[in-house]
């Protein structure tokens, strides 16, 4: 008699009946070869899951720990095995055994989780360009252990400052001294900043992060100008609108008293003349408002130097007039796509609320290729604030004088307008014409002698 394979599986099955005519089936199996190998597939495949989420790991804490230096090694190591296996070199053997010694002594140096409290406190956020920052680095061993000798790195914009950090014992601290330079205008962005931890031959490092990134707004150079140089006080009063008002600065006309009058604005010759209570009646005046318009276009000047001379000139006419407490508008041109440049128009305003405020706007400025021309700054905020007073257009030596006269020309009529251009090294000049006064400034300090010699009429 033979059995075959299948006659070993058995099934068997009870089934029970009521006289309500349900029915319970039950059925039981028994492990089976066929079972024994699946089971055993199952494991393999989850064997190989396991290895392989394990190699995932192993490779990604390679490729943050080992350095280029360490992967030259590692393939010292490869290759020197492989060459003594296939051509039985003793040398390629030792050299081999010689760099994987390395590795295993580098790897105690990376091992292990260290527990660290790092801060970094600038004296101050906001400087003037070309100065310095002084920064106070504190980090402390927060952990139960011995902490190896590293080094932290400082992201400082585009540059890097380095701190080392000695032997530090549980709960020890340790501060450095750092200067943070800001020789030009502009945004600074100090950290996240990073501690590295390696071997002393460099094969192997570990590094550990800290997101908090603190910023530093470098302000422009700027120069004080005088409160009494001409146009900066021209309608202090105000000027007239064609709104009438009961008091004001501008008188109008006098006309008959009504019941509510101030009895302040009576006019007694008027109202001897004739037999009548007469009172005075004024315009409702509108304080002036200054506008500075920079230009950012790039083939405006003729470097970077150029802008940077411009807009602290920029700077220093808006900050006068926030001082002086006077409505001051700060507009730069907007960027606009190439497919728009002829249907869209776009300027950009700075914050003018305080001088601080101001400041912090000017650090954000940079020359562009795809932004609006001057001329259409100065159409578009005539458009948008008719009540200019005085409009200052600053751009730079590549500018030519027949576009500064075409953006004068698209300013309110009541306005005056002066253009200054850049020029490092120049002789500063005035010229006066019918539209504007163009003014010349080979260097910051000239702009407050410029305009007191009648730049502003």
């Amino acid at each position: 008699m033979s059995f075959s394979t299948e006659s070993r599986i058995t099934r068997a099955a009870a089934r029970t009946s009521t006289s309500t005519r349900t029915s319970t089936v039950t059925r039981y199996a028994t492990t089976t070869q066929r079972g024994t190998v699946r089971g055993a597939v199952s494991g393999a495949r989850r064997a190989l899951r396991a290895l392989g989420r394990a190699g995932r790991l192993a490779g990604a804490w390679a490729q943050e720990t080992v350095t280029a230096a360490g992967a030259l090694v590692v393939a010292a190591v490869v290759l020197g095995a492989v060459a003594g296996l296939a051509v039985g070199w003793v040398e390629a053997w030792a050299v081999a055994a010689i760099a994987l010694t390395l590795l295993v002594l580098c790897v105690p140096f990376v091992l292990g989780a260290h527990d660290y409290r790092i801060g970094l406190v600038l004296d101050r956020d906001r400087v003037v360009a070309g100065s310095e920052i002084a920064a106070t680095l504190d980090v402390q061993n927060h952990g139960s252990r011995l902490s190896l000798p590293g080094v932290v790195d400082v992201p400082v914009g585009d540059g890097l400052i380095e701190a080392h950090l000695p032997l530090l014992r549980p709960g020890a601290q340790h501060g450095e001294e750092l200067t943070i330079a800001a020789h030009r205008r502009g945004v600074i962005d100090v950290g996240p900043m990073t501690i590295t931890r390696g071997d002393p031959i460099g094969l192997l490092r570990r590094e550990l992060s800290w997101p908090e990134v603190q910023r530093i707004h470098v302000h422009p150079v700027t120069v004080a100008i005088p409160s009494t140089a001409a146009g900066l006080i021209r309608d202090l009063e105000g000027t007239p609108s064609s709104i009438l008002t009961d008091a004001d600065l501008s008188f109008h006309a006098v006309r008959e008293y009504v019941v509510g009058d101030s009895q302040r604005h009576v006019h007694w010759k008027s109202t001897a003349k004739t037999g009548r209570l007469m009172v005075r009646q004024y315009e409702e005046s509108r304080h002036a408002r200054i506008a500075v318009l920079l230009d950012l276009a790039a083939d405006s000047y003729d470097g970077d130097d150029e802008f940077e001379n411009t807009v602290s000139a920029a700077a220093s006419l808006a900050l006068q007039g926030v001082f002086e407490g006077r409505d001051v508008l700060f507009a730069v041109s907007g960027v606009v796509s190439d497919h728009d440049v002829t249907t869209t128009q776009s300027i950009r305003t700075l914050s003018t609320l305080t001088p601080r405020t101001l400041l912090d706007g000017t650090s954000t400025l940079d020359l562009a290729d795809d932004v609006m021309r001057l001329e259409a700054v100065t159409a578009l905020t005539a458009q948008a604030y008719p009540d200019l007073s005085i409009a200052f257009l600053l751009t730079g030596s590549q500018m030519p004088t027949g576009r500064l006269r075409h953006a004068a020309v698209r300013l309110p009529a009541a306005a005056s307008a002066v253009a200054v251009r850049s020029e490092l090294g120049a002789e500063p000049t005035l010229r006066n014409a019918r539209e504007l006064s163009v003014l010349t400034l080979g260097a910051l300090g000239d702009l407050p002698r410029m305009l007191a010699r009648g730049a502003l009429r």
